[in-house]
């Protein structure tokens, strides 16, 4: 059994506040057992939602997080992917920093998909990747990419990924659904989504959202037949724990698809 852990926290109130709530998630994740941990979509320094008052993209501060976070995951002795930003050529892109066990840096899977709304936001990225720790091969989609373009997920499973993680943000609007069961039947699609990412590629789908009161959607792992093996009761913060039996993930329906994307480029780092 591999162990996992989505870090489901609320949203931190100021930049340096998110850089803590990490650390001690990472920290908390390896005292229970977990080899990875992952964090929400740009946790690292927040995801930039209207109101939110994150400031102005910065280098510099990235950097130092970033460092602060390989050290946190070194002292843990777990993977870490954290859902942060970097600035390419002047403009912010939503990226996962993946951090191997020992503090070296793996990589980053920047978002390529980026929503719509998010145009003015985020510059999108240009090649996908897979990541190793140990048994384990994954693959990241970021939020919107994974709910409406199934392809990035399996692209991922194509490479050999028997988890793919899923880095989100998602926050109740006025007057919407708020769910109490997973997937519920009048919920919006995005839970369902979730299954059938799973179910399609035969993986592991892990996806991690902020806590927040009445959220559309909240942290969970689908088993590789599409069925849920747990979920974080939604709007409670703290961390999901899963054990995971990689052997189920075979990745065969991912395998047989004949109309799959063609890849930008792939590479592993363990």
């Amino acid at each position: 059994m591999f162990r996992i852990a989505l870090a489901n926290l609320r949203f931190p109130a100021t930049r340096d506040d998110s850089v803590q709530r990490a650390t001690q998630a990472i920290a908390q994740a390896g005292e229970r057992g977990a080899r990875v941990v992952c964090f929400p979509e740009c946790y690292v320094p927040g995801y930039r939602a209207q109101g939110k008052g994150v400031p102005a993209p910065d280098a510099a501060f990235l950097h130092a997080a970033w460092s602060t976070i390989a050290d946190a995951a070194r002292r843990a002795g777990l993977a870490v992917v954290l859902g942060t930003e970097r600035v390419v050529d002047g403009a912010p892109m939503a990226t996962a920093l993946v951090v191997n066990p020992d503090g070296t840096i793996a990589g980053f899977q920047d978002k390529v998909q980026v929503d719509p709304s998010e145009d003015p936001i985020y510059a999108p990225g240009s090649e996908r990747r897979v990541f190793m720790v140990g048994p384990l091969t994954f693959g990241v989609v970021i939020c919107h990419e994974g709910w409406r373009y199934p392809e990035t997920v399996r692209w991922a499973v194509r490479h050999g990924a028997q988890v793919v993680f899923h880095p989100h943000f998602h926050e109740a609007e006025p007057g919407s659904f708020r769910p109490t069961s997973y997937a519920d039947p009048a919920n919006t699609f995005h839970e369902k989504a979730v299954l059938c990412r799973a179910a399609e590629n035969t993986c592991y789908f892990a996806t991690v959202n902020c806590a927040s009161p009445g959220s559309p959607t909240t942290s969970a792992v689908a088993n590789p037949d599409g069925t849920l093996l747990t979920y974080k009761p939604y709007g409670e913060e703290g961390l999901l724990i899963a054990d995971l039996d990689l052997t189920l993930a075979n990745r065969l329906l991912a395998s047989r698809c004949k109309y799959a994307a063609v890849s930008v480029s792939a590479s592993a780092a363990s």
